[in-house]
């Protein structure tokens, strides 16, 4: 017997029991996760996962702590809050550990907001922002990218009402790939009022190689309502774990804690991703994010030149603007034994995998019909201006 897929688990449907439900959750679109391979050869590359096992002291880490699993881990987290801001130079009352980024948004957004309370969001982003937002109670505002897939700042500024409790940017942004610049997170930081939060998601930060980005925690001591949103599941490869964490001031950390759910991160979790942060650690993690990297730049480079509009790519993963043709081009890849992601009307994302699994990539973009039989800008990705699927 076939085991249900993530994505049929998370189908609306009829409740097997009449009780009333809140609006707002009755209204919630399903997340959608990347699929699952099913089959010999398949390459997942629907989830921008490292291409790359766990670590050896890392899984000695987890796997010693498993067998202490009949106690409960420390409630917060504290040793590893400690050794994240000591990494960072902060103090650990700025650090929130929870289970995974989506959670800790998903608390930071119930500390702050309330019914009639809006959030203003770049669309097409994280498909989990609208979601936690609809949760929380409040309204979701959607900017829409600019044409080159990066986060409109003046538009969203100009978004902002005596309503807004929070605007967040993702950077670099899931799943188009470009990131926030330095210039334009300072104008979101000074544009808006001191009492909206900025939520920054930094997921992805740690393979972004363009010189215009700026880390966010520069800007922390300056913006006391900047909160910084970090994972363990990219770069440290940890994404089976579920480990996130929030940097903000610490009486903002100190009511987000307050609404997490206690003991929210197990103790294996706690092991493995405090093994993470060791010298050594973070010294192969580095030595990964670079290859990824690198194959990246390849892949780009290799579409690019095949005609496909593939926009900066600042992530693991890269952006395929195909507008309608989304599901039918992620058919094509599924034929070829290549697991991806569609945004239906929008685009394809695709994780950056094995060197092999990038070849792959690469021959099917060769042979697929792409919008243009221009080759387009390595450096850019973009075709002329009046271009329907140019990227600028």
């Amino acid at each position: 017997m076939n085991a249900p897929s993530d994505a049929s688990c998370n189908q609306p449907g009829p409740s097997p029991a009449v009780v009333p439900l809140r609006q707002a959750v009755s209204n919630l679109p399903a997340y959608v996760p990347g699929g699952r391979p099913a089959g010999d050869g398949v390459a997942k590359l629907s989830s921008n996962e490292m291409p790359f096992p766990v670590q050896e002291q890392v899984l000695a880490a987890l796997t010693q702590a498993a067998a202490g699993a009949s106690r409960y881990p420390e409630m917060t987290a504290s040793t590893l809050a400690e050794a994240i801001a000591q990494r960072h130079g902060l103090t650990p009352g700025q650090v929130v550990v929870g289970n995974g980024s989506v959670a800790l948004i998903q608390h930071l957004l119930h500390t702050l907001c309330q019914e009639g309370d809006q959030v203003v969001l770049p669309w097409r982003s994280f498909e989990a922002y609208p979601i936690c937002v609809a949760v929380a109670g409040a309204q979701a505002v959607k900017v829409p990218l600019t044409a080159r897939h990066r986060h409109d700042v003046p538009a969203m500024l100009a978004a902002v009402t005596p309503s807004t409790r929070v605007v967040m940017a993702c950077s670099p942004n899931n799943p188009t790939g470009p990131a926030v610049s330095g210039g334009e997170l300072r104008a979101l930081l000074e544009g808006v009022p001191r009492e909206v939060v900025v939520m920054l998601d930094e997921a992805y930060l740690d393979f972004v190689t363009d010189p215009a980005v700026e880390d966010g925690l520069d800007h922390l001591e300056a913006h006391p309502n900047l909160v910084v949103c970090r994972t363990f599941s990219k770069a440290h490869a940890l994404a089976g774990m579920r480990v996130g964490y929030l940097l903000c001031e610490p009486g903002l950390a100190a009511a987000v804690r307050s609404v997490s759910t206690p003991f929210g991160v197990s103790l294996p979790a706690q092991a493995a991703a405090l093994a993470a942060l060791a010298p050594e650690s973070l010294a192969e993690t580095a030595r990964r994010v670079r290859a990824v990297v690198a194959e990246r730049a390849r892949v780009v480079a290799g579409a690019r030149e095949a005609g496909w509009p593939v926009p900066d790519a600042q992530g693991n993963f890269f952006w395929l603007p195909v507008g309608e043709r989304a599901v039918e081009l992620a058919a094509g890849f599924q034929e070829a034994g290549l697991l991806v992601r569609p945004f239906a009307g929008e685009g394809v994302r695709v994780s950056i995998g094995t060197p092999a699994e990038n070849e792959r990539v690469l021959t099917l973009l060769r042979r697929l019909p792409h919008p243009t039989s221009r080759p387009v800008s390595r450096e850019t990705g973009t075709y002329g201006s009046r271009d329907r699927y140019a990227c600028g």
